[in-house]
């Protein structure tokens, strides 16, 4: 039945991969996660991103999706309820501080009991609660994909572009927490936290200015 579609699934699929490469919330969250406590962390933050986008992918098959394109004053909650979680990633990471080099050399083992869970939390609400991400499937699922489209399929293309983002964020952590590209970061890491988190709020500005 898929081939069927394959033609509106190629175009999906494009375009949710354009947008996944571009810099945004979560490629800022996952480097900072990669680059400050190493690839574990990273890793469970990139599959929390995927997962988060399973929040997307359930609304729009319940058709609130509609109900968001048709009352633009949710949309508009939903963006300041973005923008405000965003904002407050980017006020922690530019609160970083300095790390001693003994402290670094032991953050592996101190990590591995107890941010896996946070790590992956991390990604996930960074996910679920981007506006850019909820204007994406609106935007995607009214104009890509056809109305007719069974919601099988449908749930099919969400699977997908959970999958992909995952794939593509675990890629991202990956290349950021090589030893070498860490180690470059060690005794200045924490200004690069600090750039990260003014990413972030950058982003959030960016969301909130929209929305009034």
């Amino acid at each position: 039945m898929l081939s069927e579609y394959w033609g509106e699934f190629l175009g999906l699929a494009i375009i949710h991969f354009l947008a996944v490469v571009v810099p945004g919330p979560d490629f800022a969250v996952t480097i900072r996660q990669s680059v400050k406590f190493g690839r574990l962390a990273g890793i469970c933050t990139a599959l929390g991103i995927g997962a988060g986008i399973s929040i997307h992918v359930i609304y729009t098959l319940m058709g609130i999706s509609v109900l968001f394109h048709a009352t633009p004053w949710l949309m508009e909650i939903a963006k300041l309820v973005g923008a405000i979680y965003i904002t407050w990633l980017g006020i922690k990471f530019i609160k970083s501080k300095p790390t001693s080099l003994n402290a670094l050399e032991n953050e592996e083992i101190i990590q591995t009991s107890q941010s896996r869970w946070k790590a992956f939390l991390m990604g996930f609400m960074t996910n679920a609660l981007n506006p850019k991400a909820t204007l994406f499937f609106l935007a995607i699922f009214t104009t890509v994909v056809n109305i007719n489209t069974p919601a099988l399929i449908q749930a099919f293309y969400g699977v997908w572009m959970c999958f992909i983002n995952a794939i593509w964020f675990v890629l991202v952590s990956i290349i950021f927490s090589n030893k070498f590209i860490r180690n470059k970061f060690k005794q200045k890491g924490y200004w690069f936290e600090r750039i990260m988190g003014a990413l972030l709020i950058g982003f959030a500005a960016r969301l909130f200015f929209i929305s009034i």
